[in-house]
């Protein structure tokens, strides 16, 4: 039986895939986005949060992936779950979410993720290993015994979806494939193919 609403298909499989087929990081998700040099650029991010709203990651603003989202922000993201033999590949839209929202994400962090959002320029090149170790050991330095704020160049970003695609392998045979689209008056259609 497939949901009418995707979010609550994509709710369902979530969860399966997390209790019921263990996958590894069932959270991880492709991100494509098209770069500033017009080519698409896929990187692995993890999912923090998802409300019935869309799909919420976080990340360094300065970053390519953010560069490119400021530029084009139609993206597709990709969950691809092995032990579960299935996929979800969503088109969305991505928007950064309020700095509110970011700060109170922030907040719940480990204390060295804090400090690695701080010391992390993605994107960037850097010469060594140890200019990247020597910058966490003057940041912990920095930051010890205070609290530590959240950076104004890292943040959350939502992609709200206009698509969805569940892609089900049900034997060696045949693949399932159920979308889902936006409509005009905010409900979805939906389709089964087989392939």
């Amino acid at each position: 039986m497939n949901d009418y609403n995707p979010m609550q298909h994509f709710q369902r499989w979530f969860y399966e895939a997390d209790e019921l087929y263990n996958e590894r990081e069932p959270n991880a998700m492709s991100l494509t986005t098209i770069g500033v040099d017009n080519y698409p650029k896929s990187r692995m991010v993890l999912l923090k949060k998802y409300t019935w709203e869309g799909f919420i990651f976080f990340t360094n603003y300065n970053s390519d992936k953010a560069k490119a989202i400021e530029l084009k922000p139609e993206v597709c993201l990709l969950f691809n779950w092995p032990n579960s033999k299935r996929m979800i590949q969503i088109l969305g839209k991505a928007s950064k979410i309020s700095k509110q929202e970011s700060s109170n994400y922030f907040e719940l962090r480990p204390r060295g993720s804090k400090i690695g959002a701080w010391v992390s320029k993605q994107s960037q090149v850097i010469p060594s290993r140890k200019v990247l170790e020597d910058r966490m050991l003057a940041y912990e330095k920095k930051f010890e015994d205070k609290e530590i704020p959240m950076p104004d160049f890292w943040g959350g970003y939502i992609v709200k979806p206009l698509e969805f695609n569940f892609y089900e392998n049900n034997s060696d045979e045949f693949l399932s494939q159920y979308i889902y689209q936006l409509q005009e008056d905010f409900s979805w259609s939906m389709k089964t193919q087989v392939h």
